[in-house]
């Protein structure tokens, strides 16, 4: 299984999906990291700002057909995850997900390696408080 962290600098999960640089990408084996690899994460700091990508009248932030594409570029790295931890995310991302089999593990723990390791041993805390 793969399992995807974003991250800023490939120790600690980022709070916020939209403005994380990087994907870390743990390959998990009978129960331990056996791979890790950094990749790169389309994000606000790649997308030219442009009408409607704040939140607006025409409903929730995140689920307008603009933030699906963009969603959908972000997501393109880790078609091959099967769950993704998060400090925190919108509802559309959220959504958008779960649409590609992704599983959003929101969670509090920012290591990265105490993350995974409490996501293997089941003892991960997901926090779906943490989605905005």
């Amino acid at each position: 299984m793969k399992l995807a962290a974003i991250t800023d600098d490939g120790k600690t999960i980022s709070q916020h999906f939209g403005r994380a640089r990087y994907y870390l990408v743990c390959t998990v084996e009978d129960g331990r990291i056996t791979g890790r690899e950094l990749r790169e994460k389309a994000g606000h700091h790649s997308f030219a700002p442009h009408p409607g990508s704040e939140h607006h009248a025409a409903g929730p932030h995140g689920f307008d057909p603009a933030s699906r594409n963009r969603h959908a570029q972000m997501l393109s790295a880790i078609a091959d995850c099967q769950a993704v931890l998060a400090g925190g995310m919108g509802f559309g991302m959220q959504r958008n997900l779960e649409e590609v089999g992704i599983r959003p593990l929101l969670t509090d723990i920012e290591d990265i390696e105490e993350a995974v390791r409490a996501f293997l041993d089941g003892r991960l805390t997901v926090r779906p408080d943490l989605a905005h």
